[in-house]
């Protein structure tokens, strides 16, 4: 798949689509690694391909906190496809080996319209997943 590592939010990664209204990536996440807690001015699209399920880490601005699964097993709650809004950090980890992903945003991403997540700030804000914060920062 050609992929290349990605700096500050890890991972590895390729892009698969970008033009004047879309960007869609291949992302690829293994146990010694994960997507660092960040957000997006507009939303992304994450897809299940292959691998283990992927746990994801969702704040809301409004204080919500929620954990959706990336996956296969419906009748587990899993689900191959979840929107992440617009300002929502999010953040993910595979729940096995590695976990083959796809992302798709429209308008097409460009660094301008992406923030790393200080851990400090993130804890501060959603007390009650101070622990998966840490697990999904570098600082």
């Amino acid at each position: 798949l050609n992929l290349e590592t990605l700096p500050i939010e890890g991972g590895q990664w390729t892009q698969t689509v970008r033009d004047d209204s879309s960007s869609a990536i291949y992302y690829l996440i293994t146990n010694n690694d994960f997507s660092a807690m960040h957000r997006l001015e507009v939303p992304e699209v994450y897809h299940y391909y292959c691998g283990a399920s992927t746990q994801l880490l969702l704040l809301y601005p409004e204080g919500q906190v929620s954990e959706p699964v990336l996956g296969s097993d419906l009748t587990a709650g899993e689900r191959p496809q979840i929107v992440v809004p617009a300002g929502v950090w999010q953040g993910s980890s595979t729940l096995g080996e590695w976990s083959l992903l796809g992302t798709t945003m429209s308008p097409p991403y460009t660094d301008e319209m992406f923030k790393i997540g200080s851990r400090s700030h993130l804890i501060n804000g959603w007390p009650t997943v101070a622990n998966r914060i840490i697990q999904l920062t570098h600082d």
